[in-house]
C-alpha cells in the first residue's frame, strides 16, 4: 500500500465530516484527494468518489431525518430529476479530457463559494420560506444532475446553495435534504461512468468506511452550529478546494490560476465593505 493511499485514508475522515456537517463538499474533497494524494487517474477518481459519497450520504441522512431536517417532497423530486441528468452527465464526462473536467470542476466550485459567502440573508430554522413549484424543482434537478454527473460531484456544492438561495431553506434543512438528493443520484452517475471506467474496489471500500464514520460525527455536530456560520463554512471550504484545483491544473498557463484566486479574493473584500 502506497504512502499516498494511506494518507488519503486518513484524510477521508474530513470528507465524512464535510458531508455530515455541511451536506456537501464531500466530492469536492474526494476527487482532489483521490487524484492528487492517492494517485488515482482522474476518471477513476471521479467514479470512485461517486460510490464513496453515495454510500456516505445515504447513511448520513438518517440522523438528519430524525431531527426533521429533511424536506422529503423537494428532496425526492429534485433527486429523481438529478438522477436522470447524472446518468447522462456521467456518460459525457467519461469521454472528456481529464484537464477539462478538473478545470470545469474548479470554476463551478469558485462560483458557488462566492454565492454562499456573499449571501447575507438569514432563514428561520427548519423548513421552507416558500413552496417550490414542481416544474422549477424538476428543471433545477436535471441541470444540477447533468453538471455534477459530468464532473463527478455528489452535488452538495450546488444543491445546498440552490436550496438555501433559491428555495429558502435554512442551512440545517438544506444539509439534510441535500444528503437525500446526493444519495439518490450518486449511484446513477456512477453507473454512467462504469460503462467505460473500472475501479480498484479494495481501497475504495476502505475509504468509504472511514468516510461514513466521519459523516456520523459531523451529523451529530450540526445542531450546535449557527445557520450563518454553517453557510460561511460551506462557502469557504468550496472556495479553498476550487483554488487547489486551479493551482494543480493550471500552474503554468500564463498565471491563470494565481490571477483567478487574486481576483476572487478582491471581489469578496470589495463586496464585504
Amino acid at each position: 500500500m502506497s504512502s499516498g493511499l494511506i494518507l488519503a485514508m486518513i484524510l477521508a475522515v474530513g470528507i465524512g465530516l464535510s458531508l455530515g456537517l455541511l451536506g456537501g463538499g464531500g466530492t469536492i474533497l474526494a476527487v482532489p484527494l483521490l487524484t492528487y494524494v492517492a494517485g488515482f487517474p482522474a476518471h477513476e477518481a471521479i467514479a470512485a468518489s461517486m460510490f464513496i459519497i453515495g454510500i456516505t450520504s445515504a447513511v448520513s441522512v438518517i440522523p438528519h431525518a430524525k431531527r426533521a431536517n429533511v424536506q422529503w417532497r423537494t428532496g425526492f423530486i429534485f433527486g429523481a430529476s438529478a438522477m436522470a441528468g447524472a446518468f447522462s452527465g456521467g456518460l459525457l464526462g467519461s469521454q472528456l479530457p481529464s484537464v477539462v473536467l478538473m478545470v470545469a470542476f474548479g470554476v463551478m466550485m469558485v462560483a458557488t463559494a462566492l454565492a454562499m459567502i456573499l449571501d447575507r440573508r438569514t432563514k428561520e430554522a427548519g423548513g421552507l420560506k416558500k413552496k417550490l413549484p414542481l416544474g422549477k424543482i424538476i428543471l433545477e434537478g436535471l441541470l444540477v444532475g447533468l453538471v455534477t454527473g459530468m464532473v463527478g460531484a455528489g452535488g452538495g456544492f450546488l444543491v445546498v446553495p440552490a436550496l438555501v438561495l433559491l428555495g429558502g431553506l435554512s442551512m440545517p434543512a438544506a444539509v439534510g435534504t441535500s444528503l437525500l438528493i446526493i444519495s439518490m443520484k450518486s449511484f446513477t452517475g456512477l453507473a454512467g461512468y462504469l460503462t467505460s471506467v473500472s475501479i480498484d474496489w479494495v481501497p475504495v471500500l476502505t475509504i468509504t468506511g472511514i468516510t461514513v464514520a466521519g459523516a456520523l460525527i459531523g451529523s451529530a455536530l450540526v445542531k450546535y452550529i449557527p445557520d450563518r456560520a454553517l453557510k460561511k463554512a460551506f462557502g469557504c471550504l468550496v472556495l479553498a478546494m476550487g483554488i487547489v484545483v486551479f493551482f494543480q491544473e493550471l500552474p503554468l498557463a500564463y498565471g491563470i490560476g494565481v490571477s483567478t484566486v487574486v481576483a476572487l479574493l478582491l471581489v469578496i473584500l470589495m463586496v464585504r465593505r
